[in-house]
């Protein structure tokens, strides 16, 4: 073994066990090994940063933010809201939940679907006799296995494609993935349609800080829309307890005021006066034909390029808007600031918002512009709350979204552009097209994940360019050698399995894969079935809460403990063995 070998081991090892103890965030972890291997001159000067540049952080972060444009658009909401309304019990709510995850994640990337379809798990399991442990873990589970359909679904299709363009000349297509994910994911979904009675279901979920906050009541104002659709005559006709919001008044253009019952007729023009938290009135101004009642005059920017921001703020006792109304204070037009929701603890508002006398402790949504905020929270004496997406009626376009998605789809299927290209300017165009803020373009990345793979990407070239991946592929073709093909690429899957919790999915592919190449060299087998068995063994990770950001997400909302992800995983993790190997010998000619 030579001493650039050594050196490599043992920095690659050094940040194995530093992932698997769990002390330090593994993006930390990532960079102090590039660094390490920079210093000693494992790593070439000329390519340490070649990671971060590569296809594989740029189709990542793309498919990160064309999640969160289609989440943002309400699409999926929209379209899953007449299922959820008949889904009373775990038994019907399981399949369809997690057969919605799957289908998005092959679409999107898969933490980015299961982030899209929480909510609307979480008010199911909540307002039904049901518990969102029963969902949120197999919605989960079969996020990952949607994910294992195409190239853009989770983070190992993806880097398994550089490792089979840098080992063998060519990446794998965006589909090439499908025969075997989709049969696993249907196996998948057969099996959580009932395992999910293996979790415990008298847990408590763990509230988010922006949950807590979410919880106020805000009072705002809609304007009913002119001409207003034959189908909505009454207040009842807008099924606003849908989405979790109570109105209270409808004010006509003359001021009179009428108590907002289930039968009242709907005027058009008329303003009504809603009540709930911001996320359920966003909603609502979303799907109905109602506009939020604000200002008509323009922001105060500082630049024209400037973005606007809404965010939540509570005033505090000196400030001077106490005792004051929005309408006197001119808060527009003084400050550049507009006013769309009031909360008022343990009190109900039934004035006009401008007409509201504010006190010390009423909550305030606001918009301004972004640099405008800070200088006018402390004029106004406010306090901003805890930072969160704060959205109460934006303006949105609901199709949008998915046409750039569909679009980007097409031209991959078609093979027209690289995934990268269609990706990145899937991503350009929701941004381009007002679906999302290029704020919320940038906060919907995870940085922590892109560092990772960028800093790891030159070690684990590094690793080979040594000849370290040769010496320890032969190392395991002894130890397979005799066994029968089918059993040595099921082996190469359980190890894969076994590295994922405790190294994540994405070290796991980038250590294991160019080894799982010299190995089926070998061995004489084919090297793309053993890719595939890494993708799979790595991306499947049923059995802990860490080796996945989707595990993860899950944890706190669900009640989840450590212990509980093992009885519905392992058995998954066993299913996917039994038919993941067989399939992939056969789609992937073991033998050639």
């Amino acid at each position: 073994m030579t001493t650039q070998q050594i050196l490599s081991f043992a920095i690659i090892g050094g940040a194995i066990l530093c992932f698997a103890w769990g002390r330090f965030r593994y993006d930390l972890v990532s960079l102090v090994a590039l660094l390490i291997g920079l210093l000693v001159g494992v790593v070439p000067a000329k390519t340490a940063f070649s990671g971060f540049t590569s296809d594989v952080v740029i189709i990542i972060a793309s498919a990160l933010v064309v999640s969160a444009g289609i989440a943002r658009s309400g699409v999926i909401e929209w379209a899953i809201r007449p299922l959820t309304a008949r889904l009373t019990r775990p038994r019907s709510q399981v399949p369809v939940m997690a057969g919605a995850t799957a289908l998005l994640s092959i679409f999107t990337k898969n933490v980015g679907a299961l982030a899209i379809l929480m909510p609307v798990a979480l008010r199911m399991g909540r307002e039904k006799e049901s518990s969102p442990t029963s969902l949120l873990m197999p919605m989960s589970f079969l996020s990952l296995l949607g994910g294992l359909v195409t190239l853009v679904g989770t983070s190992t299709n993806i880097i398994v494609s550089q490792v089979r363009e840098q080992t063998l000349g060519r990446p794998f297509q965006m589909f090439d993935f499908a025969p075997v994910g989709l049969v696993l994911t249907l196996f998948g979904l057969v099996f959580v349609s009932f395992g999910w009675r293996l979790l415990p279901r008298d847990r408590q979920g763990r509230a988010a800080l922006g949950e807590v906050t979410a919880a106020a009541p805000y009072t705002t104002e809609a304007r009913i829309a002119d001409p207003l659709p034959a189908a909505l005559a009454t207040i009842a006709d807008l099924k606003l307890d849908d989405d979790g919001v109570k109105p209270l008044a409808l004010i006509l253009a003359d001021g009179t005021r009428q108590p907002a019952t289930p039968d009242l007729s709907l005027t058009a023009g008329a303003t009504l006066m809603l009540e709930g938290d911001d996320a359920a009135l966003d909603r609502a101004l979303a799907r109905l034909p109602l506009t939020s009642e604000r200002d008509k005059a323009a922001l105060a920017k500082e630049t024209p390029a400037e973005e606007t921001r809404t965010i939540e703020a509570v005033i505090q006792p000196d400030s001077r808007l106490i005792g004051q109304t929005a309408e006197r204070t001119r808060m527009q037009e003084r400050y550049g600031v507009q006013l769309l929701g009031i909360a008022r603890n343990r009190e109900q508002i039934t004035e006009r918002m401008r007409d509201v006398r504010l006190r010390a402790g009423d909550m305030l949504v606001l918009r301004a512009g972004e640099a405008a905020l800070p200088d006018t929270m402390g004029d106004l004496g406010l306090l901003p709350l805890a930072e969160r997406a704060v959205r109460m009626g934006d303006q949105r376009g609901r199709w949008l979204p998915v046409l750039i998605l569909g679009v980007a789809m097409v031209l991959l299927a078609l093979r027209v552009v690289p995934v990268a290209t269609a990706f990145f300017g899937a991503a350009v165009m929701m941004v381009v097209v007002g679906a999302l803020s290029m704020r919320e373009a940038i906060d919907s990345l995870e940085p922590e994940v892109l560092i990772l793979i960028g800093a790891l990407t030159p070690l684990s070239e590094a690793v080979r360019a040594t000849g370290g991946t040769d010496l320890v592929a032969h190392l395991l073709v002894g130890q397979l050698h005799g066994l029968a093909p089918l059993l040595a690429l099921g082996a190469i899957m359980l190890v894969a399995m076994a590295c994922s919790p405790f190294l994540h999915n994405a070290p796991t592919v980038l250590v294991l894969g160019p080894i799982a190449v010299s190995v089926a060299k070998g061995l004489g087998l084919g090297p793309d079935a053993f890719l595939m068995a890494v993708a799979t063994g790595a991306g499947c990770d049923f059995l802990t809460p860490i080796g996945h950001q989707c595990n993860t997400l899950v944890m706190g909302p669900g009640g989840y403990r450590f212990g509980d992800y093992w009885r519905l995983g392992l058995p998954l993790s066993f299913l996917v063995i039994i038919v993941g190997t067989p399939m992939i010998a056969w789609v992937w000619h073991l033998g050639v």
